[in-house]
């Protein structure tokens, strides 16, 4: 996958005017849910502006991470250094479709991803984190979706068909498939949160084992 869309800093850092805009409402939903301590693995993050904007205000919580573009590791380590934040870990290397860490974690939150991967991908992190969220943990997801196999806006149909130009596996997903693909593995719909510009925030809960 290219490197997230951004300008690079001699520091190291990948700065998106997107993230930049949408962290603080998405920060607004995961306050809501997340718990008030515990360890949070963050999928596919991207530049790293999301995770040390999240850390800071939830310092309480221990931060994971991961990405599997190698300019996405060295952006994520520059914010972190750049933040100074002890809660957040280094990030580390995670494909979905490979192996998981065996320790089971909090919550798992995974923003602008399932539509920039094929579908497989979806496949790989709703069954991966089906094994990595404890009973009773989030799974959040975030980003633009279709909803009863229908764009919610011109502005998605567009992006949707400008990503499937880049490649036929890509594309936005329709959410009731994705709530239902949660659901068939130990999770329950928690919230649907309609955010700015047309995307969503999509909570679960693990249900027990």
């Amino acid at each position: 996958m290219s490197r997230t869309s951004g300008d690079l800093g001699e520091d190291g850092r990948i700065s998106s005017a997107s993230a930049e805009r949408n962290k603080g409402p998405i920060l607004e939903v995961l306050r809501r849910f997340l718990p008030e301590r515990g360890f949070v693995l963050e999928i596919a993050s991207g530049t790293g502006q999301h995770v040390v904007h999240y850390a800071a205000a939830l310092p309480s919580l221990t931060w994971q991470p991961t990405d599997i573009n190698a300019e996405h590791l060295a952006s994520i380590a520059a914010w972190i250094r750049h933040a100074e934040l002890a809660n957040v870990q280094a990030p580390a290397v995670l494909d979905v479709g490979g192996a998981w860490p065996e320790e089971r974690v909090d919550a798992l939150i995974c923003c602008n991803m399932i539509h920039i991967a094929p579908w497989q991908a979806t496949l790989d992190l709703v069954r991966g984190a089906a094994k990595a969220v404890a009973p009773g943990g989030v799974l959040f997801l975030y980003g633009p979706y279709k909803r009863f196999g229908r764009h919610t806006a011109p502005s998605n149909e567009a992006f949707d068909a400008s990503l499937r130009a880049r490649n036929p596996e890509w594309g936005l997903r329709d959410m009731e498939t994705v709530v239902e693909l949660a659901a068939t593995n130990g999770f329950d719909l928690a919230e649907i949160v309609a955010m700015p510009a047309n995307n969503f925030s999509v909570v679960f809960r693990r249900r027990a084992d």
